[in-house]
């Protein structure tokens, strides 16, 4: 039993390297929420049911109100809150704020536009009611930034 919570916990936080760079579409936030259920459902096993004395999985529900720690969405939006912070300070010459900032150059393709990280944190502060903020600006400043990083882990994600 041990060894498969290691396991299971371990997986988790491998699925989360590198969440603070992710720009997830609606569709694509989806697939952590199901991981995440997946993995709880190993961790915590199925129930028997005290009526008919089976045994049965563990409904969605149950599982969010057995498992204390934030969402997985949270995690990842929480992680791209301060991912931004860091690199809005960073000097112009490094890698990171010229990929964030840049504008890329040459023919765009047909189509909608994809999904920027900059927009995932435009979308993320409108979450929080702070929608007419500039992200960069945020970023810049620490303490309103620390204030609004902390109220994102405590969102409410459905």
């Amino acid at each position: 039993m041990r060894t498969w919570y290691v396991w299971v916990l371990h997986t988790y936080l491998y699925f989360l390297y590198g969440c603070k760079t992710w720009s997830l579409t609606l569709r694509e936030k989806r697939r952590p929420i199901v991981f995440e259920d997946v993995v709880l459902r190993r961790i915590f096993e199925h129930k028997r049911d005290e009526v008919t004395r089976e045994w049965r999985k563990l409904h969605n529900e149950e599982l969010n109100d057995l498992y204390s720690s934030p969402n997985i969405v949270r995690v990842i939006k929480w992680g791209r809150m301060r991912r931004s912070g860091h690199v809005a300070r960073m000097g112009e010459r490094r890698g990171s704020f010229r990929v964030l900032v840049g504008k890329p150059e040459g023919k765009r393709p047909l189509g909608r536009p994809r999904l920027r990280w900059e927009d995932n944190n435009k979308m993320d502060l409108q979450e929080v009611e702070c929608g007419g903020m500039d992200w960069f600006e945020l970023a810049l400043d620490r303490d309103r930034r620390r204030l609004i990083v902390n109220a994102v882990m405590n969102f409410r994600v459905p």
